[in-house]
């Protein structure tokens, strides 16, 4: 007799051994046409499982988290069928759901296009309104395998193969239609709804290698409803109108060749960008108490080993072979371990702790080719580095000074808002339970002291510590994680750092390892697609263009650059024959805040028309007031008064 215990801590008695369903149903009508799936202790299972014994059920709904990878899932199937029925001999591999979508690899001799998605989308919604029960069955392996190698499928009887002896092979039917899966799935091929659309299609190569067949990759986005649908659509739209390669060319900030792959040719007005973040952030560390020093990009093998890194990170590292020394030296990934080799220099005081150490620290490491993104994922970045060598007392106040620093500096960058997500440890780390427990239970408290409610992202954590990651959202809702917060015993102890205790004991300092922007790069691009190149104006690497209507207007125009440039402004002039409406559109493509623009009128009155990027408007100043205006406007946010 199975009590079943619901989340309002109600509980029902059955006679018998009952199905999720069957449990549904005896709660209400309402909950019997809603329920998808339910938690079955915690575990996401089909409704038509059997519940055998006393448990705990959640029921998963449309409007609950969960239904999203559920509703994917399915698609991918329907997505399968849908294939298979209009291009017999394809067959079918692996389709996994993913984050915002699905997608399903394939087996053809002639690749899929686009061309082909309003067929099959057609297709995929006559089986989503057919609405075909899914059905659970359990085979011995061996049956199995032979009845996909039956079927002509060779790649699911090769999956099945090569699975271990003690899993479970279980086949989901959907009609006469039958996939190997392991499940969930929601009750009918109807419950994927209308919400979904194919959206690219790609190569792939079998199980990832490329000495295996290319397959034919189909991706999709599905969703609960059209109206989240359409939501994301728009969002992608404004991603691909935000692409900071785009507005990057547009605004010649910078530039991407084959001769450099993973690395970035700064332009002039890119490195104005760059100097200007980086000059911000070196104001701020400065004025929180931190010390900026400098590392070698070149180390030797031999401090990576003891620090842990080459067992846990070889893979990324960029080395370089010595040969006339006989030694093997690695391209920083990191800065980390040199930062300690500075600390380790001459005998440390409790008294000097905390010691802030930060460093605009240059790193390589190796990105597949394939996972490379403009400046957001590149081989050869700068980190906003920094470690924090404490006691165990001063970590909760070391991170509340931290969340107050960092909260301010997104908020001057034009975030307002952010989410953070405590990583506890990983599977594969250094040191024992008892150390990780320790730094675990530090954090967290840590964060209670400073007021950071956070979500946790388990083992997710660095092979050293635990990590707070801070995610910022951007103008279109994407997430972007670049803060982390990371509290180490590992490190100090591998690279015998220690510093003379109050009662004159040898004691290991504790190590906060943290960063706000954590790339320039990948955050710059951030930027770019925040504000879609339309910056602020103290961030603006050209911050207006003096442009003339008429010849006559020269002289004064070069006089109102001299001014704005004397304010400290960033000016270009702008004297050439075109039309102003041409020099308008110019400026306005190349995303120029303001655009200050002098005729005979304005050099005769000593005044200057400003117009806005994106606005028609223009207001006419003194040249006084407007030079003065604009230069406390351009000033940057921690230099205001």
């Amino acid at each position: 007799m199975p009590a079943i215990t619901l989340p309002d801590g109600s509980v029902r008695h059955f006679p018998a051994p009952v199905t999720g369903t069957a449990v549904a149903e005896a709660i209400g009508p309402g909950l019997a046409r809603a329920a998808l799936a339910m938690k079955l202790d915690g575990k996401l299972v089909d409704l038509a499982t059997e519940i055998a014994r006393d448990s705990e059920v959640v029921f998963v709904t449309r409007r609950d988290p969960d239904a999203l990878e559920l509703i994917r899932h399915d698609a991918a199937h329907v997505l399968a069928e849908a294939v298979q029925a209009l291009f017999p001999g394809t067959q079918v591999t692996i389709g996994p759901a993913i984050d915002n979508g699905f997608y399903y690899d394939f087996a053809r001799n002639e690749p899929f296009t686009p061309e082909d998605f309003p067929a099959i989308e057609a297709k995929m919604r006559e089986i989503v309104a057919r609405g075909a029960p899914f059905r659970r069955r359990v085979l011995d392996r061996e049956d199995a395998i032979r009845f996909f190698q039956d079927k002509g499928e060779k790649y699911k009887a090769e999956l099945i193969q090569d699975l271990p002896k003690s899993e479970t092979i279980s086949l989901y039917t959907q009609g006469e239609w039958v996939d190997l899966c392991r499940g969930p799935h929601m009750r009918t091929t109807g419950d994927v709804g209308p919400a979904f659309k194919l959206m690219k299609v790609a190569g792939a190569y079998w199980r990832g290698d490329h000495r295996n067949a290319m397959l034919s990759r189909i991706y999709g986005t599905a969703w609960r409803d059209q109206k989240e649908l359409d939501a994301y659509l728009h969002q992608l739209e404004e991603a691909e109108r935000r692409d900071h390669r785009r507005i990057g060319k547009e605004m010649d900030l910078f530039h991407i060749q084959e001769e450099a792959v993973g690395s970035i040719f700064w332009h002039p007005n890119g490195w104005k960008l760059y100097r200007t973040a980086e000059a911000y952030m070196r104001r701020r560390l400065d004025a929180a108490g931190y010390q900026e020093v400098k590392t070698p990009q070149l180390v030797d093998r031999a401090l990576w080993e003891a620090s842990g890194h080459w067992e846990k990170f070889r893979e990324h590292m960029f080395v370089a072979q010595v040969e006339d020394e006989d030694k093997l030296l690695a391209l920083k990934p990191m800065n980390c371990p040199c930062h300690v080799q500075i600390f380790r220099q001459g005998v440390r005081s409790y008294r000097e702790l905390p010691l802030r150490m930060a460093e605009f620290g240059a790193c390589h490491r190796y990105e597949p080719s394939g996972a490379l993104h403009g400046i957001m994922r590149v081989r050869a970045f700068t980190q906003d580095d920094a470690h924090i060598f404490c006691t165990e007392a001063q970590i909760a106040p070391e991170t509340v000074r931290f969340v107050e620093l960092l909260s301010s500096i997104y908020r001057d960058f034009g975030f307002a808002a952010f989410r953070v997500k405590f990583s506890d440890r990983p599977a594969v780390r250094a040191g024992a339970d008892a150390v990780w427990d320790r730094a675990e239970g530090a954090l967290r408290e840590a964060c209670a002291t400073a007021g950071v409610a956070y979500e946790l992202n388990p083992g997710e954590g660095a092979f050293y510590g635990p990590k707070l990651e801070f995610v910022l959202r951007d103008a279109i809702g994407r997430d972007w994680q670049c803060g982390t917060l990371q509290v180490d015993f590992v490190l100090p102890e591998r690279l015998d750092a220690e510093y003379t205790a109050e009662d004159g004991a040898r004691r290991r300092p504790v190590m906060l390892h943290r960063a706000i922007l954590g790339s320039f790069e990948r955050f710059l691009g951030i930027l770019i697609e925040q504000y879609a190149g339309r910056f602020p104006l103290w961030l603006a690497p050209v911050q207006a263009v003096v442009a003339t209507i008429v010849s006559d207007a020269d002289e004064y125009a070069r006089e109102v650059a001299a001014s704005l440039r004397r304010a400290g402004l960033e000016v270009r002039e702008d004297l050439s024959n075109q039309k102003i409406n041409a020099k308008v559109r110019t400026h306005s493509l190349a995303h120029v805040p303001v655009l200050v623009v002098v005729g005979r009128k304005e050099a005769e009155s000593r005044t200057v028309a400003l117009r806005r990027l994106g606005s028609p408007a223009q207001e006419v100043l003194a040249l006084d007031g407007a030079v003065a205006a604009l230069a406390a406007e351009a000033t940057p946010p921690d230099l205001r008064t």
